[in-house]
């Protein structure tokens, strides 16, 4: 699970990095389905991280990765 969504993550690293920024994954627990995404550089204080989280990142990770059930940002 956590290499797919690794593979997930990289299709919005590009636009993440165009801006000073990149996400990483911090837990990948399986069993619970449960993600944890820190954001970095510059998205980590960026107010507008919130929005790249939730309609970026998150949106396509529950597409890809369909098991995932819940995504935190840390």
């Amino acid at each position: 699970m956590r290499s797919r969504v690794e593979t997930a993550l990289n299709k919005v690293r590009p636009a993440l990095k165009a801006d000073g920024g990149d996400a990483r994954v911090v837990e990948c627990d399986e069993e619970k389905g449960k993600v944890s995404i820190e954001m970095l550089g510059a998205c980590g204080g960026c107010p507008l991280s919130q929005l790249d989280f939730a309609y970026a990142i998150e949106s396509l990770i529950r597409r890809e990765v369909p098991e995932v059930r819940d995504i935190v940002a840390v």
